[in-house]
């Protein structure tokens, strides 16, 4: 029986709900092992919502990873077994209805949020890329995410008593109804960012939890600037934005246009959901985009 992490108790997660789930953790986990015939390895690690438990089977390196039992499950899994280890974490089996996958193991301890921005930033870029495979007419477009910005934004912007100028409004508007359209069907990992990519042993580095999409690979773009902005400095800013488009082979036209409209909308809903640190972020990251 394992232990479960104080700290993952703690995760502003569970603030409304999932005691009972929390608890059965540790008799899920020895049921999981002993329907998969996997030996502990080794203490759990976790994120925010996600127990990940090293295992091993026959000598092969495995995590045991559980999450409550959520549509973002089979989404996961779907997304995994349709990049089958291109770029992503390795998927071995899966318990959609448990909210358990059994993935190859990766290094929990190193991310590229432990690398400097000089080094991460090339690693993300050609990440990018390299999921860029067609991808499955059945998955969200990014048109229709934008879609649907134009058909929202304004709304939430009014109902919080404009937090930002009319101007900067009217430029994420124009952004988005450009962006609803695409002649791309390619795949899309639509949450990519330096936390998401671990240390591995079948490739340097793999990509972990993908949400899979089709359309624009520069959608996420942004969230690779917002997400570690306060190490970058103005110029830093352009200099990782030009390497981004440069190693995923990008149209900076657009990748420019998702940018603003991104960071727009994740200001507006960062202030909807009473955020303080990533509004300002993003009010910076508009800042910068519209006065160059």
């Amino acid at each position: 029986m394992i232990e479960l992490p104080a700290s993952f108790r703690a995760m502003p997660r569970w603030w409304q709900g999932g005691g009972d789930w929390l608890d059965a953790l540790p008799s899920l986990v020895a049921d999981h092992c002993r329907r998969l015939q996997l030996e502990l390895d080794g203490p759990p690690r976790h994120g925010s919502n996600a127990l990940v438990v090293p295992v091993r089977r026959n000598g092969e390196l495995l995590a045991l990873r559980l999450t409550p039992p959520t549509d973002d499950v089979a989404a996961e899994v779907a997304a995994l077994r349709f990049w089958d280890g291109r770029g992503t974490v390795r998927l071995i089996d899966a318990d959609v209805a448990a909210g358990v996958t059994l993935l190859e193991r990766l290094d929990g301890s190193r991310s590229l949020n432990d690398l400097p921005l000089t080094e991460a930033v090339p690693v993300l870029g050609r990440m990018m890329r390299r999921l860029a495979v067609p991808g499955p007419p059945e998955v969200l477009s990014t048109t229709a995410v934008a879609a649907a910005r134009l058909g929202d934004l304004e709304e939430s912007w009014s109902r919080l008593d404009r937090p930002f100028s009319r101007t900067v409004l009217d430029v994420a508007l124009t952004h988005a109804l450009a962006l609803a359209e695409t002649s791309s069907t390619l795949a899309v990992n639509g949450d990519l960012h330096y936390e998401q990519v671990l240390a591995g042993r079948r490739e340097p580095w793999l990509t972990v939890d993908p949400v899979l999409m089709r359309g624009d690979i520069e959608y996420d773009l942004a969230r690779m600037l917002w997400s570690r902005l306060d190490e970058m400095s103005d110029d830093a800013v352009f200099e990782h934005f030009h390497t981004l488009v440069d190693q995923a082979e990008l149209c900076e036209e657009r990748a420019y246009a998702w940018v603003v409209l991104r960071s727009v909308d994740y200001w507006v809903w960062g202030l909807d959901h009473g955020l303080t640190e990533d509004p300002v972020r993003c009010a910076r990251l508009v800042g910068l985009f519209l006065s160059c």
